[in-house]
This record gives C-alpha cells, sequence and structure tokens, in this order.
C-alpha cells in the first residue's frame, strides 16, 4: 500500500506528498504567499480546513479570502467567534447550532433572559476584542463516547443530543479561545480574518423547529469581506425596510391579516382586492390567448383522493385534519393536480386531444409553523396558479419551450427583467422510466438554452418525481425571489393509471407537467408591492387617478371630470372633503396615486385639466382627450 497520494492543482498540474499532509503544507510547497493568504482547501469538490490531514488522491484548491468559497468559510468562522462572545456575556448560555445562511449566519442560544438591542452591541464589541487576539482555530476528532463527555462536562445538552442522535462513530470538535463546538469546519486559521459583519437582529427559534421544544434566541447577522459590500448590503436591507409589504399593505390599505381568526390567513380590502383583480383578469386573459383552458375545482375531497395522488403518504404534515363527512373523511386540498386527474380521466383521450393545457386559479390550504408565517409571503391559504399541461412524448419539447416562454414574457409584463433559470436533475431515490428522465432533463436544458437564459445547475436536486426548472427574479433592489416552477411528474400518471390512446390504437401513459408562473397571487402580491415601494405602475395601480378640486365652487366640475374618467374604465376618487389642495395633494402622494387632477378657477373655465403626477411633475391646461390618449391604462397584450 503506497504512503503517497497524488493532488491534482488547477493549473493541471499533479504532486505527490507523504499521506497526513496538511492543506497548508501543500500550500506552502505552490508558493509561501499563497500559503500566508490560505484560509482553507478544496479537495475534490469538498471544503477542507487547511489543517486538515490529506489521506486520499485527487483535483486540490487552496481557498483564500478572494475565493467564491470563501464566505461560507468566514460566516461560519464568524458565527463560532459570536457564540464565544455571547459566552462571555452570558456564562450559562446553552448553544443551539450556528450554520450559514444567505448573505450572513446565525447563531441559537438558550439564555437566562431576553437579549436586548443593547445586548447585540456588547456582542459586537467583544467578537472585535476577539478578531484583533487573532485566537487560533483548533480542531480534534473524538470518539463518540469522547464527544458525548466532553459536551457533558460543559453542561451543553443539545450539542449532547445531536451527537447521540448522528449515526456518526467519530466527530470534529473545534475551539477558539475558550469556546468548544461540535462542527464539520471548515474554519479560519485564526479570528484575524475577519473584520466586516454586523449582528442585525435577534428572533425566537425552536429547538429543532418543534414547537414542543425550548424556544431559542436566533441572532441574525451578515458578513462580507469588504467593507464596501458589507455597507452596499446594510444599505439595501434600509430600502428594504423601507419597502416592506407588510407596512405598505397597511399604510396603502391594501390587505391585513387577523391572527383572532386565524394565523396566515389574508383578508384582502378593496384596494388589494381592485389589484388582485387587475392582475387575475390579466393571467385568465393572457391564458386564453396562448391556449389554455380555465378550470375550476372543489376545496375539498375525500381521503381516497388523497391516498391514490400520494399526498397522505408524502405530505400529511402539511395538510390539515380530515373533516368527516357521511361517514367519510374528506380533506381540504393542499394541491389542485389530483382534481385536475379526474377531469381528465372523465373520459377516454387520444392522442388527438393533446396537448392538454389546463390552469387554474385555485385556492389550496397547507400547515405551515406559526414560526415561518410572514406576511402575505408565508401563509397557510393562497391561491396557486396552478396548470397542468398533459401530453405525448413527441409534444413534450415543444410545449416545455413555449411554458418558459410564457412565463418569460408574464414577468416581463409586470416589470421584472432580471430572470435565472435553475434545473433541478434526477435525485438517487426517484420513480419513473430513466428514458422518460433523460428527455424531460433535455427537454428543459434544450427551452432554457433556446431563450438564452443565465442558468444553474443542481445536479441531484430534482423532486423524487421529476426534474424541473426553477425561475428566480431580482426585484428593484437585487434580492433574488423564487417564483415560477415548471415541474416533470412521473408519480401520478402511474398512480392515477392515466392513459391516451395512441396511433398504434394501444393505451399510452402521457406526460404531465405542473406549472406555477407567478407562484401564488398572496405572494407575488408581496413581492410586487416590494419591487415597486408601493407605487405601482399605472395599468396595475387600485387608483389610477385622484380629481382634486382646491375650493368646494369647484367641486360640481370635478365631479364632471372624475365622471368622465370613469365612463371609460380609468380607475377614479375625488377628493371633495374641505382640506385645502397642499393637503389633498399629499393624501394622494401618500398614496401613491399616478395622477392627480388638479381643478381650480382656470381649468372649470377653460374646460381643460391640470396634472401633477406622483413624482412632483406638473401639466398645465391640458386637453382632456390628448390626456387619456397617452397613457397606457390598460396593459398591451404580450
Amino acid at each position: 500500500m503506497s504512503n503517497k497520494i497524488s493532488l491534482t492543482l488547477p493549473d493541471g498540474t499533479k504532486k505527490e506528498f507523504d499521506q497526513g499532509v496538511t492543506s497548508l503544507i501543500v500550500a506552502q510547497s505552490i508558493g509561501a504567499k499563497l500559503a500566508q493568504a490560505a484560509i482553507a482547501a478544496k479537495l475534490n469538490g469538498h471544503l477542507i480546513d487547511i489543517k486538515a490531514p490529506l489521506t486520499a488522491d485527487g483535483a486540490f484548491e487552496v481557498i483564500t479570502m478572494k475565493s467564491s468559497e470563501a464566505p461560507e468559510v468566514f460566516r461560519h468562522s464568524l458565527a463560532h467567534i459570536m457564540a464565544e462572545a455571547v459566552q462571555k456575556l452570558f456564562p450559562d448560555a446553552q448553544f443551539g447550532i450556528g450554520p450559514t445562511i444567505e448573505n450572513g449566519f446565525y447563531y441559537d442560544f438558550l439564555l437566562s433572559r431576553s437579549l436586548t438591542p443593547e445586548d447585540l452591541e456588547k456582542i459586537e464589541k467583544e467578537m472585535h476584542q476577539i478578531i484583533s487576539k487573532k485566537e487560533e482555530f483548533s480542531f480534534q476528532t473524538l470518539t463518540k463516547i469522547e464527544a458525548l463527555e466532553k459536551f457533558k462536562s460543559l453542561s451543553q445538552p443539545f450539542k449532547v443530543e445531536l451527537i447521540e442522535d448522528l449515526p456518526e462513530e467519530k466527530f470534529s470538535v473545534y475551539s477558539q479561545g475558550p469556546f468548544v463546538d461540535l462542527c464539520r469546519g471548515p474554519h479560519l486559521p485564526n479570528s484575524g480574518f475577519v473584520k466586516h459583519f454586523k449582528l442585525l437582529n435577534v428572533a425566537g427559534a425552536y429547538w429543532r423547529g418543534d414547537e414542543k421544544r425550548p424556544m431559542l434566541q436566533r441572532i441574525y447577522a451578515t458578513a462580507f469581506n469588504s467593507k464596501d459590500e458589507l455597507d452596499s448590503y446594510l444599505n439595501m436591507l434600509e430600502e428594504a425596510k423601507k419597502r416592506d409589504h407588510r407596512r405598505l399593505g397597511k399604510e396603502l390599505d391594501l390587505f391585513s391579516l387577523h391572527d383572532e381568526v386565524g394565523p396566515g390567513l389574508v383578508f384582502w380590502h378593496p384596494k388589494g382586492a381592485r389589484i388582485r383583480h387587475t392582475i387575475e383578469s390579466f393571467w385568465k386573459e393572457q391564458h386564453y390567448r396562448n391556449g389554455y383552458e380555465l378550470l375550476n375545482t372543489p376545496h375539498i375531497g375525500r381521503a381516497w383522493l388523497w391516498e391514490t395522488s400520494g399526498h397522505l403518504d408524502f405530505y400529511r404534515e402539511g395538510m390539515y385534519s380530515p373533516m368527516k363527512i357521511d361517514e367519510f373523511d374528506y380533506y381540504i386540498k393542499p394541491m389542485n393536480c389530483p382534481f385536475h386527474i379526474m377531469i381528465y380521466k372523465n373520459q377516454l383521450r387520444s392522442y388527438r386531444d393533446l396537448p392538454l393545457r389546463w390552469a387554474e386559479l385555485g385556492t389550496v390550504y397547507r400547515y405551515e409553523k406559526s414560526g415561518v408565517l410572514h406576511g402575505l409571503l408565508r401563509v397557510r391559504g393562497f391561491t396557486q396558479d396552478d396548470a397542468h399541461i398533459i401530453c405525448t412524448p413527441e409534444q413534450i419539447e415543444d410545449e416545455i419551450l413555449e411554458v418558459l416562454r410564457f412565463s418569460l414574457k408574464l414577468w416581463r409584463a409586470f416589470g421584472f427583467e432580471k430572470i435565472e433559470a435553475y434545473l433541478a436533475t434526477k435525485p438517487e431515490k426517484a420513480v419513473g422510466e430513466n428514458d422518460r428522465w433523460e428527455q424531460a432533463i433535455v427537454s428543459l436544458k434544450r427551452a432554457i438554452e433556446k431563450e438564452g437564459l443565465p442558468c444553474k445547475l443542481d445536479e441531484g436536486g430534482g423532486a423524487f418525481y421529476g426534474p424541473k426548472i426553477d425561475l428566480k427574479i431580482k426585484d428593484a433592489i437585487g434580492r433574488e425571489w423564487q417564483m415560477t416552477t415548471i415541474q416533470f411528474d412521473f408519480n401520478e400518471p402511474e398512480r392515477f393509471d392515466m392513459t391516451y390512446i395512441g396511433v398504434d390504437g394501444q393505451k399510452h401513459r402521457p406526460y404531465m407537467v405542473h406549472r406555477a408562473l407567478l407562484g401564488s397571487i398572496e405572494r407575488f402580491f408581496g413581492v410586487l408591492i416590494e419591487h415597486y415601494g408601493g407605487a405601482m405602475p399605472l395599468w396595475l395601480a387600485p387608483v389610477q387617478v385622484a380629481v382634486l378640486p382646491i375650493s368646494d365652487k369647484h367641486t360640481d366640475y370635478a365631479k364632471t371630470v372624475e365622471d368622465k374618467f370613469r365612463q371609460l374604465g380609468v380607475r377614479t376618487i375625488i377628493d371633495d372633503k374641505g382640506d385645502k389642495i397642499n393637503q389633498k395633494i399629499r393624501n394622494a402622494q401618500l398614496m401613491k396615486i399616478p395622477f392627480m387632477v388638479i381643478i381650480g378657477e382656470h381649468e372649470q373655465n377653460s374646460g381643460k385639466i391640470t396634472i401633477r403626477k406622483r413624482n412632483g411633475e406638473n401639466i398645465t391646461q391640458v386637453d382632456f382627450d390628448a390626456f387619456y390618449k397617452e397613457q397606457e391604462w390598460i396593459k398591451q397584450s404580450i
């Protein structure tokens, strides 16, 4: 047995080393500057600690603070530094977990009291002191028994529970200064590599997500490799606060949530309902134009339906308890697809009937834990803009391309231009024939390529029942939102024995694709509010024009103008209260109404109107018809 290992460097160079050599020594063999900058390494695609012994051949790369993988390493290390600071300030703290997340990290703690904003400042200050000391991160490998003894002696029951539940027989334990943690790593060589971070807020989090377990305090933080990146992100967060759909929804009187009625259930107010009506009308019109038919299906179904579909096996925890009707169990629907399948099976289908494109704005109900509910973005009752495409194998590639094109056109119509695709392929455990999986993945890939979309591959990330495309959009302040899903399903056609009669006169299994473009009306509406900061484009605005008479003597003419707009289908209100005109203008601006029509003596005498836009621009003495014709009151077809 050889005592040597062979490492292939990024430039293709191969080097031999003794087994057990550390990544740091390998880095030193490449160059002193590289070794000095090294924070971790990558072997065969997996991040490893710079001090870890190497025992296998493979592709090797040194990770520095400039590497794309660096944030994972320094954010994870900062989570440990934060935990050390908390331990110093709260010696009796018990530690949960502290993973990295997008743009930052968090750590969960059980503490003797609730944290305050002042506590976060103290923790930050302590973290800077730890960083200034350049404390070394060191690790050791312990057996399961040794690891249990270690964390029992430290009075850390959450760590003990994790060790007991994990199947491993060996565990890596990291320490820096007095702090010790159970962790796979890797971590920075020492704490001095990081400087640019900010503790953001504290939230409650049940241990292991179980509402019956202790409630811990979760400190969220962000970190970047440069001050400019950190400042830019913090500025974005400030802008996000201004655009928070929950605040704007209340200020603009769009929707409300009432926990006393039921958490996660949305109440649409007149203005919000008006926007929703506009969205849904446009959605329906475009679906008809793109060859879809619209369905309406029940809200409940007998247990048989959900047993056949597999939801009671795979999704029971997300479904509400059954209700007993005529001695049968009925469930409120979490999905629309089984109902669409029942319509399909209502008659014998031929290849000549296919493809079928069936869409529904179907309201569904799913149980979400109270801790994850978030305004319109995470709710328990929502209307999914669902559709199912049922077709032959020969039709599938064209259908996928068309649904992707349709998705992109719809997003661009709503003002979203930055769109990226994520392609998720076959996982280890999957149903369906291999050739169907291969054809499905090829169809998804070709559609993405033909549309020229930037794409990231999620190898093995598909559902067990089929591959999918997820479309992620970027909003006005650069945040990414996962919205559209185009999902193959090889499971339900089998479970429901869906067939069609082919050219050969024999029964064949059709392809079925689930497709949600906007995702859900509620979540889309929340994203839309934040994207526009509540200032909806003209065609979506719940009130498009506010008619503002300067005084009571101008009210009659103002009502004539209001009625003229209404007859043309323009969403109009008149403010004929006794306020002064400046207050009326301010009120309209606060409601983010696109146009204010000012009616005074000049307008009344001339029969014209004065326009004030919500950005403050004034257009005086305008002919009514000319003004109306210039505006995009009705969204043009896409």
